[in-house]
């Protein structure tokens, strides 16, 4: 029991160390400026996208940094966790405290195409940013998120509704259902009765194609047997020391390989310093933990859109 209680105040004492060695500077000084090349990534999106929208015999999709994926699938534009800001966390007046970026957003919100449906995997402030949901509203768009945090999302959408665990939803041709993943869901310390999600997002018409967005989850059986997925969306990074919140890149590799999966692209790493691992060791450690198989982790390249057959 001693042993016990000392590896956990060990344990609590690295957690308050780490979330201190990122509340530095950096959480107050101003953010860098918007990229020269970012009208160059803007285009390039934007041709890769009226490419996608012609192709329907595929899965599209492009990184847009951290958890945000833009998905082509079954002639609907879905994006993941919009995160599109140079900084994330709370808003004091006209200023943001939390960490900026590493570099630049590839993209800002006027060079995304109409969205169709935008998913919302939890409430923390680097999945779910009110400044940049704020610049994306649309009429023609719905927002889904998981239970109890609808209340969160800024008025102007087209519809606004929650799926809890083990539930659904029909968007034309689309099916989505929610999972529980191994994650919490508190933006705040007294908020933690909101829930949190993974998607599996099926075409129901046609072609049967299958993506699965985890959002943020540590190691779970819970995907095991899902059947087969073509692209499967896993964060890899922030596992140092919060492995019992974020899983690390060789269990990533599991989860997927017990899907089993097709591609899997990797997110949830290189934008923000949410943890203590060097900001290149996620990709070196999935890379290596797929071996002779690394030809299915999609490259990480933010903004390209990649053609899933």
């Amino acid at each position: 029991m001693a042993q016990q209680a000392i590896a956990r105040s060990r344990r609590a004492l690295s957690l308050v160390r780490s979330g201190f060695n990122r509340y530095s500077r950096d959480f107050v000084r101003p953010a860098d400026a918007h990229h020269h090349d970012a009208e160059l990534r803007a285009e390039a999106l934007r041709q890769g996208w009226r490419s996608a929208c012609t192709d329907h015999s595929a899965v599209h999709a492009a990184w847009l940094g951290h958890c945000s994926v833009l998905l082509r699938l079954a002639g609907r534009t879905i994006l993941t966790d919009p995160v599109l800001s140079r900084r994330i966390g709370v808003r004091v007046g006209p200023v943001t405290i939390g960490p900026p970026r590493l570099a630049p957003p590839p993209v800002r919100p006027r060079d995304l195409p109409p969205i169709d449906l935008i998913l919302l995997s939890h409430a923390h402030f680097d999945h779910l940013d009110r400044p940049t949901l704020k610049a994306l509203r649309d009429e023609r768009t719905t927002v889904v998120t998981p239970r109890r945090v609808s209340r969160l999302v800024p008025r102007g959408f087209g519809g606004v509704l929650e799926v809890d665990w083990d539930k659904g939803a029909e968007f034309g041709p689309l099916h989505l259902g929610a999972m529980r993943p191994r994650h919490w869901g508190a933006r705040a310390a007294w908020d933690r009765h909101r829930r949190f999600n993974a998607y599996l997002i099926e075409q129901t018409g046609g072609q049967r194609r299958r993506v699965l967005f985890a959002g943020d989850t540590a190691l779970t059986d819970r995907f095991d047997n899902l059947g087969l997925v073509d692209l499967a969306i896993f964060g890899i990074g922030a596992y140092d020391p919060w492995i019992e919140a974020h899983a690390n890149p060789e269990q990533v590799w599991r989860m997927f390989s017990s899907l089993p999966g097709r591609y899997l692209l990797p997110v949830h790493h290189s934008t923000f310093r949410l943890s203590d691992e060097p900001v290149d060791q996620p990709m070196q450690r999935l890379l290596a933990a797929a071996g002779t198989d690394h030809s299915c982790v999609l490259p990480a390249e933010p903004g390209r859109v990649l053609r899933i057959d």
